[in-house]
């Protein structure tokens, strides 16, 4: 009886959870007869929408710049944190605690409170407009919690291994490469997914910053659907889906090395 509630229960939860992602791909595929329905079984199934969407719409566009600006964050800020937490987990240096302090104190800066000081600075840059300077603002948001997750798993791997690697003859990047290298990597996907998903979805800076429609992404080029009297839904949600494609095949690749990451974080500290 007990083992059938908790059947029950799981099978809610899910129902609740999957739901709306089901009425997401179900209205996207509805015809156009059936378009302003809200049917849960259309009469009438096609991909008109997402041709639409992709050709006349223009959202192949913006899903090509996401996905560059996307990429460029995860490669520029895996490197870039993994390095920075060999460097504060190794080396004692003047003010390292108080670098710590800083990158943890970027975290809780209010996004909202740092739109305009970020759009002078990419102002006075010339890197609005650009993708570039989106992803220059991306790695700024996803370094902390990148280089504080990789701080742990950096820390947890035995200095004796690396005096090792020297012993035997291997320079500092062979004994990067070889040994430092494999023992973080599920910290490094971990990171990596996070960093991903804030630049795939992140939306006020990319409205701020982008003033051409060429350089807009999944995110800004959304509101293309939406009218002022009326909201074509069909290619909402065929746009919707669209923008949930990457990031689900992003995480079903990185799924094991997460889950890996996540726990091993977890134990380690």
């Amino acid at each position: 009886m007990r083992a059938a509630l908790k059947g029950l229960g799981v099978t809610g939860v899910l129902g609740f959870t999957l739901f709306p992602v089901y009425l997401m791909i179900v209205t996207a595929l509805n015809g156009e007869a059936n378009a302003g329905s809200r049917t849960l079984w259309p009469d009438e199934w096609t991909l008109r929408n997402f041709a639409y969407v992709v050709g006349d719409g223009g959202f192949g566009r913006y899903l090509a710049n996401s996905l560059v600006v996307a990429l460029c964050t995860v490669l520029a800020g895996a490197l870039l944190a993994l390095l920075a937490a060999v460097a504060v987990s190794r080396f004692r240096f003047r003010f390292r605690t108080s670098v710590l302090v800083m990158v943890l104190v970027i975290q809780m800066v209010p996004v909202e409170a740092l739109v305009i000081p970020l759009f002078i600075q990419a102002r006075n840059l010339a890197m609005l407009d650009t993708l570039a300077g989106l992803v220059v603002v991306y790695l700024a948001f996803s370094l902390p919690f990148a280089i504080w997750t990789l701080r742990g798993f950096v820390a947890a791997v035995p200095v004796e291994l690396e005096e090792a690697a020297y012993l035997d003859g291997a320079s500092w990047g062979r004994m990067f490469r070889s040994v430092l290298l494999p023992l973080v990597a599920p910290g490094l996907v971990a990171t990596s997914v996070f960093s991903f998903i804030v630049a795939w979805n992140e939306f006020i800076f990319a409205l701020t910053f982008m003033a051409d429609e060429q350089n807009y992404t999944v995110a800004v080029g959304l509101r293309r659907f939406f009218g002022q009297h009326a909201t074509d839904w069909g290619a909402v949600m065929a746009a919707s889906t669209l923008i949930t494609i990457p990031v689900m095949v992003f995480f079903v690749i990185a799924q094991k090395r997460l889950t890996d990451g996540l726990v091993a974080g977890a134990v380690k500290g």
